[in-house]
């Protein structure tokens, strides 16, 4: 073998090394975020499972409220709806897109029920009540951590899938489109500054 065949052989195995590289690479950011999303997925499951109860707790209290009540419960299916659809394609555009339209029109449901239960003293007294919603509470900010740790899993997909020269190969390797991050219709009042006035 001539030194140029030597040469030429070693090139070959070290961009083969440098592309399995790259694909191993690829995959692992993909399973983190995956795996992101399958901690919002507990985390949902839980909030959506402590709903009916808290539902069902109010209905002692609110009997003329059934509206708000229905309310809540058909956004919370329309949201596990969401869920279902989006822990099948986690980072998929829309799949993404239908589960934070599902979790707003959720969040205006419970806001609604908040709003209605300000007016039952008794209901915002009882024990299972401030159970209920400190847990559910608890569960917001896990839901909401969660999230964040998705969106970063997301981020380090999206870039490294960007950079060059993986974005020459990832096409090649399955990884074609980056993955959408998951933000519910709040980010934008999250974002604002809480307005205070006396």
């Amino acid at each position: 073998m001539s030194i140029t065949s030597i040469v030429l052989l070693v090139i070959v195995v070290a961009l083969i090394f440098y592309g399995v590289s790259i694909y191993n690479s690829l995959v692992a950011l993909r399973n983190r975020y995956q795996n992101a999303f399958a901690q919002i997925e507990v985390q949902l499951k839980r909030r959506y499972d402590l709903i009916p109860n808290l539902v069902e707790t109010a209905k002692a209290y609110m009997s003329h409220e059934r509206d708000t009540l229905e309310a809540v419960v058909q956004a919370r299916q329309g949201a596990m709806d969401g869920l279902a659809a989006a822990a099948e394609k986690p980072g998929d555009p829309q799949a993404m897109a239908q589960l934070s339209s599902a979790e707003g029109a959720l969040g205006s449901a419970m806001g609604r029920l908040n709003v209605v239960m300000e007016a039952y003293p008794d209901l915002k007294a009882s024990a299972n009540m401030q159970q209920l919603s400190e847990t559910l509470t608890s569960t917001e900010n896990r839901v909401a951590f969660a999230r964040q740790a998705f969106n970063d899993a997301v981020m380090q997909y999206n870039t490294y899938r960007q950079r060059f020269p993986t974005v020459l190969l990832a096409g090649t390797f399955g990884h074609g489109e980056d993955a959408a991050l998951l933000e519910f219709e709040d980010s934008e009042a999250i974002q604002e500054a809480p307005k205070v006035s006396f």
